[in-house]
């Protein structure tokens, strides 16, 4: 009778072990390869798990392309100093050659500001953090001021953002242009054309440029200035921070470039075959257009620097969220388990009985 009643309860804990063991995947789909069977909050911790993932895929190769487009940026505006650094000395040396009291260019001309066209530089695409919203910011504050002082202000918007900015605000745009990922020597040129041919039609009394000064990969701030009428005073140099962006140890790294210190540049004797007011009037557009593309340049470079450090940031939180979302997938996993293996253990126990 003991024996029957042995075998009678292992026939019962067999078939109850049998009915609760992973045999019931032959039943489940194919696509879910877990030998345990998930309910419906470990499946939703599961998919956003996988979600946030790819989504830190995605930024970090973002991060990766503005990290190397900075570079090839910040190389672009070292490569027009030596442009703007003769300029200066010819500018100079013309302007010694000339007598100041003579000279008389249109484009010098300072004369009542009644309106002021405002050359606004911004981006063409977001997720590039505060970048495109500070510099508008600071357009938005140089127009409320202007017109508070009963100056008119049109705007002359270079960069997409900026342009579906103010096409729902009611001052006036003049006209657009597109910067893209590597600034155009024909857009500059084309703007500067613009902004001279509204200047010495009187159309417009000034001209202000709007963009984000490059300082460094963390740091850019956006910088008025004024482009019409140029200054005969001179053409002040501008000294840089240079950043260097390189990698160590597998990992990018951002190293500081001491600028060589030169020491002072003698002023060459030129002889002038034109007069030197023809000279100084050819060599301010040029310059004048210069300025224009050092200006595009360190937009560009700003808005790379801004983006590689907002996708830096959203990869970091990416990592963050995914490893607490794993803790919790985790810990429900095993609250299934434990609780398969109570049900186990009851039905055996209950079946014992």
């Amino acid at each position: 009778m003991s024996k029957l009643f042995l075998l009678t309860c292992l026939a019962a804990l067999f078939s109850s072990v049998f009915c609760f063991s992973p045999i019931s995947s032959m039943v489940r789909s194919p696509a879910r390869s877990s030998s345990i069977i998930m309910d419906g909050k470990t499946r939703v911790l599961r998919d956003r798990i996988k979600s946030i993932k790819n989504t830190r895929r995605i930024t970090e190769a973002m991060r990766l392309v503005a990290a190397a487009r900075v570079r090839r940026a910040q190389d672009a505006v070292l490569k027009t100093r030596p442009l703007i650094a003769q300029l200066q000395l010819v500018y100079k040396t013309v302007l010694a050659a000339c007598n100041q009291e003579e000279i008389e260019l249109p484009i010098l001309e300072v004369r009542d500001v009644k309106k002021v066209s405002l050359v606004l530089i911004t981006g063409d695409r977001g997720l590039c953090g505060s970048y495109n919203s500070a510099v508008i910011k600071a357009a938005t504050r140089r127009i409320e001021k202007l017109t508070s002082q009963g100056i008119q202000v049109q705007l002359v918007l270079v960069g997409r953002k900026g342009e579906q900015w103010y096409l729902k605000r009611p001052t006036p745009i003049a006209a657009t242009f597109v910067l893209g990922n590597v600034p155009q020597p024909s857009v500059g040129s084309e703007l500067a054309n613009l902004l001279v041919a509204q200047f010495l039609t009187k159309e417009v009394d000034a001209a202000e440029i709007i963009y984000t000064r490059f300082n460094n990969l963390i740091s850019s701030e956006p910088s008025i200035r004024t482009l019409l009428p140029l200054s005969l005073s001179g053409i002040e140099a501008e000294e840089d921070e240079v950043f260097k962006v390189t990698t160590k140890e597998g990992k990018l790294v951002v190293q500081k470039q001491v600028p060589v210190q030169s020491g002072p540049v003698a002023i060459p004797d030129y002889i002038f075959e034109d007069e030197p007011t023809e000279i100084l009037n050819t060599m301010l557009t040029l310059y004048f257009s210069a300025t224009i593309m050092r200006c595009m340049q360190e937009s560009v470079a700003s808005e790379l620097a801004s983006r590689m450090t907002a996708m830096q940031s959203a990869s970091n939180n990416a990592k963050k969220i995914s490893n607490v979302l794993s803790q919790v997938y985790n810990r429900a996993r095993q609250a299934t388990v434990t609780q398969e293996i109570l049900e186990i253990v009851s039905g055996a126990t209950s079946m014992a009985e």
